[in-house]
């Protein structure tokens, strides 16, 4: 077959805070480029400026007559601009989160999670309007809605989104180790200690920040937590009882070695649609304790410590268990993560591709 022209919009990355989303999107795109027969060109809005440089597309892009933070209104209730309009003719056009744009052609959406749906006091009241509203459109006019875990095609499903439609594509992560070196100019760029448990991902309160300072203050010899990610939104971050030191934001160049230097990575999260950081933990060879039962679990892939995320007493058993079981769990975790490849991700998002010309 000839090759496919695919508008793949990559607005997220001008958001303040881009996310697993942004970072999604911009491995896939990159993945992509290796595929022979897919040609992606990006859409966003009208930006004066370029994103962050974490955040720049791999990929040509244009852009869209309507700035941000119009765009999305526009997109959901005006059902305007149309990507196509600003790239010629594509064969698909791909939405990478959860907003669909619309369009004329084939439509391939990539939904990571719907933890609205189960938390909506845990999001805004405008992000809920915007999440409910996309959901409506999605269900009338994706053709092919792509998850990355198993937890959320199930809640595609229970949302109305047929079996027929949904495609399980797994993310992917970056499996090269950070250097001795990058540890210690980290630790000491940071200020970091010795020994220190790590979370990354952005504050908010889903991500369970409270649950798990209350967690260690049980440990026997409680350890700094460190929190490294973009705050969002409520007051996940404020008031945390124990040693807590938060990061902000940190670059890609910093976050290997980050994750590399931590003696335990702590994702306790209530609610994900994949849970990347873990992964991305993993891939370091870092002792992970995560949620069972949750999206999480199933990225960990049985290489990590399974804690109830909504009692932080088994939270710090987990904490206590993977501390003693670090080691094991590094290799059981670097072994995991080298399964996890953007490759696959790439292959099977053309593979939706292809279905749909």
């Amino acid at each position: 077959m000839e090759g496919v022209r695919v508008a793949y919009t990559l607005e997220q990355c001008w958001h303040r805070v881009p996310g697993g989303t942004g970072v999604a999107a911009l491995r896939t795109a990159e993945a992509l480029e290796g595929v022979a027969d897919v040609e992606l060109i990006g859409v966003a809005g009208r930006h004066r400026h370029a994103p962050g440089h974490d955040w720049t597309p791999p990929i040509p892009w244009v852009q869209l007559p309507i700035a941000a933070p119009w765009l999305y209104e526009s997109w959901l209730y005006l059902r305007w601009p149309r990507p196509e309009t600003v790239t010629g003719h594509v064969d698909v056009v791909h939405a990478t989160t959860l907003i669909p744009c619309p369009t004329r052609r084939p439509l391939v959406v990539t939904l990571h999670d719907l933890a609205f749906l189960h938390r909506p006091e845990q999001f805004t009241a405008h992000g809920v309007r915007l999440f409910t509203r996309s959901l409506e459109l999605i269900r009338r006019h994706a053709d092919l809605v792509l998850c990355c875990s198993q937890a959320t095609i199930d809640d595609c499903l229970s949302a109305g989104i047929g079996i027929d439609r949904l495609r399980h594509v797994p993310l992917g992560v970056d499996i090269e180790l950070a250097a001795e070196h990058d540890v210690t100019r980290v630790r000491a760029l940071y200020r970091l200690p010795e020994r220190y448990l790590l979370f990354v991902g952005t504050v908010e309160p889903r991500k369970n920040l409270r649950g798990l300072a209350e967690a260690i203050a049980m440990l026997d010899e409680p350890l700094p937590l460190v929190v490294a990610g973009a705050d969002g939104w409520g007051d996940a971050g404020a008031d945390l009882d124990g040693d807590v030191q938060f990061l902000g934001y940190v670059p890609n160049e910093d976050l290997a070695a980050l994750y590399k230097g931590a003696y335990v990575f702590c994702y306790p999260s209530e609610l994900e649609g994949y849970g990347l950081p873990v992964l991305e933990a993993m891939a370091q060879g870092t002792a992970v304790v995560t949620s069972s039962d949750t999206a999480t679990e199933e990225a960990a892939g049985g290489a990590a410590v399974l804690v109830d995320p909504t009692d932080p007493s088994d939270i710090a058993r987990g904490i206590s268990e993977a501390i003693s079981r670090r080691v094991e769990l590094g290799v059981l975790g670097h072994r995991r993560a080298a399964r996890a490849t953007w490759k696959q991700t790439a292959d099977l998002t053309a593979a939706a591709y292809r279905e749909l010309v």
